[in-house]
C-alpha cells in the first residue's frame, strides 16, 4: 500500500485534483461534462500562490505521486502516476456530498449491491460510502436517497471497481414512504 505523509496539504490536493480533472476531461464525451470541468480549473487555478504551487509540485513529484517530462519545446509534462490516480480519486470520495434540490422530484433512488464474501472490506467500504454521501440503509445490501445521486454512485462504483455487483433503481413508490420522508425531512 502506497505510505504517503498524512500531512499532505491542501495546495497538493488541489494538484492531484487538477491533474485528475486533466485526465477526466480526456476521458468525458460529453460536451457538456467537458465543459463545467474547464469552467471550474481556472477559479481554483486562480488562488494559488505561484511559488507554493512549484514547491507542492516538487513535493508530489518526491513522492512518486505526478510523473515529470521534459519535452523538446522546452514545456514540461506532468502527469498523474498510479498511486497519485489513486490518491486524487480518494480526495474526491471523501468530499462527496449528495446535493439536495430546491424541490423533490418525488421518485427515490434505490443502490442495492451483493459483493461476494472475498470481498468484505469492499462490501463495508461501500456502505461506509453510501453513509457518508448521505443514502440511509433500507436493508442490509439496499440504500436508499430521494435526491439525484446517479453520478456519485457511478464514481464510487468505479473507485472500487465493483459495478457488475451494483444495481440502481429509480422509483415512484415504495410502500414505506412516510418513514423515510421523516428520515430525510420531506414533506
Amino acid at each position: 500500500m502506497l505510505d504517503i505523509n498524512p500531512r499532505m496539504g491542501s495546495l497538493k490536493k488541489k494538484v492531484l485534483l487538477f491533474l485528475l480533472a486533466g485526465l477526466a476531461l480526456g476521458l468525458t464525451r460529453s460536451p457538456k461534462k467537458q465543459w463545467w470541468i474547464l469552467k471550474q480549473i481556472p477559479k481554483e487555478f486562480s488562488k494559488i500562490d505561484r511559488q507554493a504551487l512549484e514547491k507542492s509540485i516538487n513535493s508530489l513529484y518526491r513522492s512518486h505521486l505526478v510523473t515529470e517530462k521534459h519535452n523538446k519545446n522546452g514545456t514540461t509534462t506532468f502527469t498523474l502516476s498510479t498511486d497519485g490516480k489513486r490518491k486524487a480519486l480518494q480526495f474526491n470520495i471523501d468530499e462527496m456530498k449528495i446535493k439536495k434540490p430546491t424541490k423533490w422530484d418525488k421518485k427515490w433512488r434505490i443502490v442495492m449491491f451483493d459483493i461476494p464474501e472475498r470481498l468484505k472490506r469492499v462490501r463495508e467500504s461501500l456502505r461506509f460510502h453510501f453513509k457518508e454521501i448521505g443514502l440511509i440503509e433500507f436493508q442490509k445490501s439496499v440504500f436508499i436517497s430521494p435526491y439525484p445521486c446517479y453520478e456519485e454512485i457511478e464514481f464510487i462504483m468505479e473507485f472500487y471497481n465493483i459495478r457488475k455487483y451494483v444495481r440502481f433503481i429509480l422509483a415512484e413508490k415504495i410502500d414505506n414512504d412516510v418513514h423515510f420522508r421523516k428520515k430525510f425531512s420531506l414533506t
